[in-house]
This record gives C-alpha cells, structure tokens and sequence, in this order.
C-alpha cells in the first residue's frame, strides 16, 4: 500500500528527514517511536501530502506521488493528536464530516455521516454539537469518523491518544484495533510510547534526529530483543524508575 525510498525532508536549509525508507503491505501495521522532535509528525506529513519539502520516492497503492501533488485522495486519511486543534471550533459535527464529503463529490451524505458516527460509538444525537460539547475522547472519535467517511485503505496516526486520560486512552486504541480488524486497514502510527506501539503494531521501526536507527517486530520490542544502543534508552525509560530500598 505504501512504499518509501530514501525520503529527505527539509524545513528551509535544516534536514529534517534523512534517507528514511519502508514498506506497508495491506492490513499491516507500521509504528514509529522516538522523542519529540525525531521527525516522525514531519513523516507522517510527507505521505499525507501535507509537507511538501521532500525528495525521494513515495508510492500509494502503485501510484507514484510528487511533493507538490494538489492534495492527497481518499486512500490516505490522517488523525491528528490534538482532537480539539482538529476540528473547527465554529462548525458542528456534521458540517465537520460532511466536508471531505463535498470536496471530493461524494453523494449521500447523511446516510455517510450516520454510517461513521457509528462506527465510532458515537450517538446521532453527537450530530449537531460543537467540539466544545464534546468530551476529549468524543472530540478524537469524531477526527477518527471524519478520517474514516472518506473509506480509506490507509491510516496515518499521530499520537492519536497522547492528549487524552489513560481510560479514554483504552478505549481509542481498542476502538482503533476494532476498526482494523473490521475494514483491513493499514495504520501508520506514530508514538512516543513504546507500549502503544508495542500492542497496536506488527512492526516497529524506531527513529532518531530524523533516520530510522533499527526497525524490528513488535514481539522483540515486547520481550526487551532489541539492539540499537538509542532504543535500548527507550525501553528502559519506559520502564519508568525503580526506587532503590536500603537493606
């Protein structure tokens, strides 16, 4: 579904992106983990057409994409991690879902918009309320709907629940396994958490100051298997620290 080469992306003269290179196949998977900063949004913004500083090769279901493409179609839909930025302070649900809709010339609307609000475990009376009506984990499913409406193949997350509660946390990433398990999509996800990654993911590819330093399965980063010297740093900050008790 997707395949990188040797992507570089720059802001002005600074690299921000250095040779980094994948491959998605269908149904899969793909996480990137690393500290603020890594590169791995600005990544995520390059499929998404959003970035348009770039070299390299980029192809979306066989289709060779260019850095100044108009906008990327419905194959590829990005979830952001701020679910109150997202949405249009001023526009109600339904104007949110039903947008990308008339963009792309999409007939029936409100069969579409009801269709997504409930794949998302969201009420039709969610319909016509603002994102300030909304709680934190609504406002997300809601971006998660309007990403969705469009039936995309491909996900690109980023950080979709590093701004919410631990409880809502649970509940949007079994929502987003529901989701993939249902429609076979690919998600490429992007974390700072190595335990997000290590249960949504099949493979993990771990990125500093803008390059891939090792990529692996999640099963190795689960059992400790890993060999980068940086992801190593990464697993045991995870771990989180250990008090030492005086004998």
């Amino acid at each position: 579904m997707i395949e990188l080469r040797g992507i570089r992306a720059r802001f002005g003269a600074t690299t921000v992106i250095d040779d980094v290179s994948f491959a998605l196949g269908e149904g899969e998977t793909f996480g990137i983990i690393g500290e603020s900063g890594s590169g791995k949004s600005t990544l995520l913004r390059v499929i998404a057409g959003l970035h348009e500083d770039w070299s390299g090769g980029l192809t979306i279901a066989g289709k060779a994409q260019a850095p100044h493409r108009r906008r990327f179609g419905p194959q590829v839909q990005m979830v952001f991690q701020d679910p109150f930025g997202s949405l249009h302070p001023r526009h109600t649900v339904d104007r949110a879902l039903a947008e990308p809709l008339a963009i792309h010339g999409i007939a029936n609307p409100a069969a579409r918009i009801a269709a997504a609000l409930e794949a998302v475990g969201l009420a039709a009376a969610h319909r016509f309320r603002f994102p300030y009506q909304l709680s934190g984990g609504q406002r997300q499913r809601v971006a998660i709907a309007r990403a969705l409406i469009l039936e995309p193949s491909v996900l690109l997350l980023d950080e979709p629940t590093s701004a919410l509660d631990m409880a809502v946390q649970r509940e949007i990433m079994d929502l987003l396994q529901q989701l993939r398990r249902e429609r076979q999509l690919c998600y490429v996800f992007v974390s700072h958490s190595l335990a997000v990654v290590a249960e949504l993911c099949d493979r993990i590819a771990v990125m500093r100051d803008g390059r891939f330093v090792e990529e692996l399965p999640a099963a190795a980063l689960r059992a400790g298997e890993v060999r980068h010297p940086y992801t190593r740093m990464l697993l045991a900050a995870s771990a989180g620290y250990r008090r030492r008790v005086a004998g």
